[in-house]
């Protein structure tokens, strides 16, 4: 059949099949072995019978000398009753006691190096050499043109009949002469496989290659010899199996031709196939059929990279293999072997996947010749038969869909010039004419396989006592269409925005929504709640897909967060455990949107402040997942609720940051960042901080606690990098405005209160030091912000003009000192110690800089009197705290004592 190259390939091939062959016979010795020692354990232990006792008055009467002869023993006999060696000073063990076991016997010494080599290594190699020799023979017979065609066919059968003559021959020898074969090495099954596999070869080459028989007379003499290799093996056990099948495989490789015949070579592999799986079942070796299997499906390839791809005789072999799966080695099936009932039996379900997998890879190979679909059909059809009548096959499912999802995908991104356009809703355009032949077949094929599919896994339901195998139905069932229906969208719609389509999807939910209602009022049966909760699943999914093919991008983000809280209202009237887990799928399908687009619509955004596509972009989702947290709460709390949760969070951070970014930049949304911007952001998340850490004191949420903080973060990087080294006023020349409102309050102020009301928020729930760095943070941007007015005073909008006057300097000292007093004023009158601390933190910023900068900087009157001031101030805070702080009670004087 091939050439050359595969020479050394096919010896890989067969070497790898005799070391099968060797395990299976290992297998089987050690199996005989252990049989072997428990019938001798078991009459080693089976106590000897006595004679039968005489009466007590026969026995007196007996005479003496009735017992003085003894019958002649025969000569093994006499010689076991020798007298024996004298006995020395060893003690022998006590005689057993009547009843007692013998002791088992010792097991047989495990056989050495030498062993091993002579009486089961060089068998192995010397029938692998056989049947490789015969094989090379006739190659170079006919490479050398030694003798003719008929010639090597005659001396290629003499061959084959001679070696099954041996082979015959040594195993009656043996059994004549009652010598025990070792049955890893029987050298009568090596002899007869190394005839069956040169047999295979002889009858093959003289119809392939030179034409000597007909097509009838080659499949009648393949036959019989097929046949025949399975009465062998029945007498010579599995290593005959092993070398004779392997090496019929292997045999269209070793004898090649430039023309191959893909009829004749599937033929013949039909026919092997038959005799392996036969010997398979009725031995009931898994490993023959497996390896059958294996090697058939490696026969697919050849010609399928070819450009005159033969679909006919490729579809035969996937076909014939199925069909000999399914009556002989799927369980419960025809004539399979028996199994026990609602049991999933790995061998059955992968024989008929891997015929799946090689009509699939015919399809493809095939450029969807219409050929190759129709086999492919009728093979997905007849995998839901077989799995239907033999739940041993339910495996096989899963490689329908995956082969049926893999074939319609393969076509929808082939992207052919006959693809079909079906217009984008309503709009003028070109309509769906199906006048190709492989579309209108795809179509045909795409609605028998979704109803299949779909209706086999709803009237699966019920019928077994298993819960896996009703599982894998319902997720076939639901799975296969929706997946039909995504590929014939990418195929015909090329992902636009179609109705049609659209509406599909709606018959598909609608078709699960009624299956769900309908297996939610039948008996508690196994496996039928996940079948309920897979067909809600497909119920939703199919919305989701309606939404998608009937709505723009922007709509489309909108209505899978609509679909999260639909999911989770729908789990609060049906208890579907799986509903809420699809509600966070939802949440994280919208998540995954917005991170590959941010601005939902691109550039259609618009300029319009607030009433923007934002608002409705992350608003609505936003509101939704909130909303859907709400009814997922109401059952408890779990991973699906948190998911929800944080997209809630997520949505509205991202709904107030974005909202900021495109009112800053004009809706452009590509700009650098502003102070206006940055201002906004952390005002924003900390304000927001706010919330999330009053709603998590009533939630008691782990989601709500770390957004709290997570926001928290956020506002702080923003106020260090942006608001103090980015967009700081002082360092860069930005206009802040006019003298009272403007950025200054707006980037320093208002955030010293957000994050003075977020302290006292977190004061008593949180750590102290959380609490006071939260408190800090305040201080240093109330500390800012009256510098920065100072400065906005004397250099008005651009503070980076003009240099800093005495006056300008003396105004700081003169600020700071009179915020340290107000705030040591709040901290008396609301007894707060947090107030007092920073009061004094802010005085002892004052006289450092009156003691570094002021003294020398400043010259004259300014120098005097910021002194001046600060004494004073310094004066007057010590008699508050002595006179109202900690005032102290002087003791009365003691009363004098009168005498009297």
């Amino acid at each position: 059949m091939l050439d050359g190259p595969f020479d050394v390939f096919a010896l890989i091939i067969a070497i790898i099949a005799f070391l099968i062959a060797i395990k299976a016979s290992s297998q089987a010795a050690e199996l005989r072995r252990r049989l072997n020692s428990l019938e001798e354990m078991f009459y080693a232990q089976r106590p000897v019978q006595p004679p039968p006792l005489m009466p007590a008055a026969v026995q007196a009467e007996a005479p003496a000398t009735a017992s003085a002869e003894p019958p002649p023993l025969a000569p093994e006999a006499a010689a076991e009753a020798a007298p024996p060696p004298p006995v020395t000073e060893e003690v022998s063990p006590p005689p057993l006691e009547p009843g007692a076991d013998a002791p088992p016997p010792l097991p047989a010494p495990a056989p050495g190096f030498e062993e091993r080599l002579g009486t089961r290594w060089v068998v192995w190699i010397g029938g692998l050499a056989l049947a490789l020799g015969g094989f090379f023979m006739v190659r170079y017979s006919i490479e050398a043109g030694l003798v003719g065609p008929g010639v090597r066919v005659f001396l290629g059968g003499v061959f084959a009949l001679a070696l099954l003559g041996a082979g015959e021959w040594s195993r009656r020898k043996e059994s004549i002469s009652n010598i025990a074969a070792l049955p890893i090495a029987n050298i009568p099954a090596i002899l007869t496989a190394a005839g069956t596999a040169v047999a295979f070869a002889t009858i093959y080459a003289a119809y392939a290659l030179y034409g000597f028989l007909v097509p009838a007379t080659a499949f009648v003499l393949l036959g019989l010899v097929a046949l025949g290799t399975l009465a062998a093996a029945l007498l010579h056990g599995p290593a005959l199996a092993g070398l004779g099948v392997v090496g019929a495989f292997v045999t269209p490789i070793l004898v090649s031709s430039s023309k191959p015949d893909y009829w004749a070579l599937y033929i013949y592999l039909a026919i092997v196939t038959a005799a392996s799986f036969g010997l398979a079942r009725i031995r009931l070796w898994r490993w023959l059929a497996v390896t059958t299997i294996a090697f058939a499906v490696l026969w697919i390839f050849p010609g399928l990279d070819t450009s005159d791809l033969q679909v006919a005789p490729h579809a035969f072999h996937v076909i014939a293999g199925f069909v000999l799966s399914a009556l002989l080695v799927v369980c419960g099936f025809m004539f399979g072997p028996s199994i026990e009932d609602g049991e999933i039996e790995p061998v059955s379900s992968s024989s008929l996947g891997a015929y799946l997998f090689g009509a699939m890879l015919i399809v493809l190979s095939s450029a969807h010749a219409d050929l190759a679909l129709i086999a492919f059909t009728l093979l997905v059809g007849a995998t839901l038969f077989v799995a239907w009548r033999a739940p041993a096959a339910t495996g096989a499912l899963g490689a329908a869909a995956a082969t049926v999802f893999i074939v319609f995908a393969e076509w929808a991104v082939l992207a052919n010039p006959d693809m079909l356009v079906l217009p984008g809703g309503p709009m003028v355009g070109v309509g769906p004419v199906a006048t190709d032949s492989s579309v209108t077949l795809h179509l045909v094929m795409a609605a028998v396989f979704a109803a299949g599919f779909g209706l086999a896994g709803f009237f699966a339901q019920g019928r077994s006592n298993s819960a896996i195998i009703p599982v894998v139905w319902s997720a076939a069932g639901v799975a296969t269409p929706i997946a039909i229906l995504v590929a014939l969208y990418a195929r015909i719609a090329h992902l636009d925005r179609s109705i049609p389509f659209a509406i599909l999807a709606v018959l598909l939910a609608a078709a699960f929504g009624a299956a769900t209602e309908a297996l939610m009022r039948r008996e508690t049966r196994p496996g039928v709640a996940t079948s309920t909760a897979l067909f809600a699943t497909g119920t939703l999914g199919a919305l989701a897909l309606a939404l998608t093919f009937a709505l723009e991008k922007g709509w489309l983000t909108i209505a899978l967060a609509l679909m999260s809280l639909g999911t989770a209202w729908i789990s609060l009237q049906r208890p579907i455990p799986v509903l809420r887990r699809l509600a966070a799928i939802f949440a994280a399908i919208v998540t995954a949107r917005i991170g590959y687009d941010p601005r939902i619509v691109g550039d259609a955004v618009g300029t319009t402040p607030i009433f923007n596509w934002l608002l409705w972009g992350y608003g609505l989702p936003a509101a939704s997942f909130w909303a859907a947290s709400l009814f997922l709460r109401r059952r408890g709390d779990d991973t699906p609720l948190r998911v929800v949760e944080a997209a809630a969070i997520l949505f509205t951070a991202l709904l107030a940051f974005m909202e900021i970014r495109h009112f800053a930049t004009g809706g452009g949304m590509t700009s650098a960042p502003s102070l206006l911007e940055c201002a906004l952001q952390a005002c924003v998340a900390f304000a927001m901080a706010i919330g999330l850490e009053r709603l998590r004191l009533r939630s008691r949420s782990i989601v709500h606690n770390v957004g709290a903080v997570v926001l928290t973060a956020i506002g702080g990087l923003v106020g260090v990098f942006g608001l103090f080294i980015l967009e700081n006023p002082m360092l860069w020349r930005v206009d802040v405005g006019g003298a009272v409102f403007n950025l200054l309050l707006l980037g320093y102020a208002l955030p010293a209160v957000l994050l003075l009301l977020l302290s006292y928020a977190v004061v008593g729930e949180r750590g102290k030091a959380y609490a006071n760095t939260i408190a800090g943070g305040a201080l240093v941007f109330a500390l800012a912000y009256v510098t920065l007015e100072i400065r906005r005073f004397y250099h008005g909008p651009i503070l980076t003009s003009g240099g800093t006057t005495g006056a300008e300097q003396y105004t700081y000292s003169i600020g700071w000192l009179g915020f340290g007093v107000v705030l040591l004023g709040v901290g008396i009158l609301v007894n707060s110690e947090r107030a007092r601390l920073a009061s004094a933190v802010v005085i002892a910023l004052t006289i450092l800089k009156a003691f570094v900068i002021d003294m020398s900087t400043l010259t004259g009157v300014y120098r005097a009197l910021s002194f001046m001031c600060l004494g004073i101030v310094l004066v007057a805070i010590g008699w508050l705290y002595q006179r109202i702080l900690f005032r102290r009670q002087v003791a009365p004087p003691p009363a004098q004592q009168t005498s009297s």
